[in-house]
């Protein structure tokens, strides 16, 4: 099972100091913590797209290779990259570049995002958000998979003869996950192409959640991709840890009410009932990350939520230490330790090709 943190790029004042990082040391940070996260034995680091404030990934591609020119082993991934507002084009060239770039080491979380006016700033209208995920997707599903693309859509100019260059690495795409909190034709998208699913997971209750995946296991089951049990499976989380609990939940408190998203809403207490949030010690993290496979199941990527809020750097690089000594090596222990041998591990570039190599050679033998 893969662990890693994902960051939804927020710049947000410190509300215990007042300061307020600028863009500029925030990205500065960003690089910090990727390249902690490898440092602490944690295998995968996302990082969302925004193009409004106050928010800094407006390009993640660019953020993820010189993060990968500092890393040697660690998965960089997106959380999400707009396959609503992207165009599917450039979509295909730029993360093929990067497969190159990091030999391999790039996967992407594609998403319609949550903010409204970015589809007319990019020239779309988002009552078409779903029908546009669709569209797109189908042609950049096309593109890393054909050498020359004649495609005519709705949302696009028509393309002829088009070949998206550079080829994929090995010709082997990377692996898309289908990333959605509400949306279940999102669900049935990943399940038709036989991709990953991830659930964002740290909004909304449990049940909501298990709804939205054993949706997404069913067709896929559905679409001849394998068992149920075997659909691959993604969950967001979001945690908060010092040794005493008490400690905690003093400490994040102040964050937390003030939070871009949930700030002035529901309690600390409402939020960490109703929700996978955590804000305890390292073992209730632990506890509470093993129930999430009570109500998805067995699952291949867990990411948490860590720099937010306007939390420092230094704390949020204390937090990485915390998962990579104390938690994320239990649950790999226990994760592993009830994983049945038929359901498959989250895809990387290395398993794909040694899938790719063994057909190939058992069609040489048959022929």
């Amino acid at each position: 099972m893969q662990f890693g943190i994902f960051s939804v790029s927020d710049i947000t004042t410190d509300p215990t100091t007042g300061r307020t990082p600028t863009e500029a040391q925030r990205i500065k940070d960003i690089v910090t913590i990727a390249k902690h996260t490898e440092e602490v034995g944690l295998d995968v680091f996302a990082l969302g797209e925004h193009h409004n404030e106050p928010f800094f990934s407006s390009s993640p591609t660019t953020t993820l290779a010189y993060i990968a020119a500092q890393t040697s082993t660690l998965q960089l991934s997106t959380a999400t990259t707009l396959i609503t507002t992207n165009d599917p084009v450039k979509i295909a060239e730029d993360f093929a570049m990067l497969q190159h770039l990091t030999d391999g080491r790039v996967d992407l979380m594609l998403g319609r995002g949550n903010t409204g006016p970015v589809y007319p700033w990019f020239g779309k209208d988002i009552r078409a958000g779903i029908p546009l995920a669709i569209e797109n997707y189908s042609l950049l599903h096309k593109l890393w998979r054909e050498h020359v693309v004649d495609w005519q859509g709705k949302f696009r100019t028509p393309l002829q003869s088009f070949t998206s260059t550079p080829r994929p690495l090995d010709e082997i795409p990377p692996f898309v996950w289908h990333g959605s909190i509400r949306s279940p034709e999102i669900a049935e998208q990943a399940a038709y192409y036989g991709d990953g699913f991830f659930a964002n997971h740290i909004f909304w209750p449990a049940s909501h959640t298990q709804r939205m995946v054993q949706l997404y296991r069913q067709r896929f089951e559905h679409y001849g991709h394998g068992s149920a049990d075997q659909a691959i499976v993604g969950l967001g989380g979001q945690v908060f840890m010092r040794k005493n609990s008490q400690d905690a939940v003093k400490e994040f408190r102040p964050y937390f009410d003030n939070a871009p998203v949930y700030g002035h809403g529901p309690s600390l207490e409402d939020f960490t009932r109703e929700t996978p949030l955590t804000v305890g010690s390292p073992q209730q993290v632990i506890d509470k990350t093993l129930g999430f496979r009570d109500y998805v199941g067995d699952y291949q990527r867990q990411l948490f939520l860590l720099d937010h809020a306007g939390l420092p750097t230094k704390t949020v690089l204390g937090q990485l230490d915390l998962l990579g000594s104390e938690v994320v090596p239990v649950l790999r222990k226990e994760f592993a330790a009830r994983k049945p041998a038929h359901v498959p591990d989250a895809p990387t570039h290395a398993s794909l090709l040694a899938a790719k190599l063994a057909e190939a050679t058992k069609e040489e033998i048959q022929a």
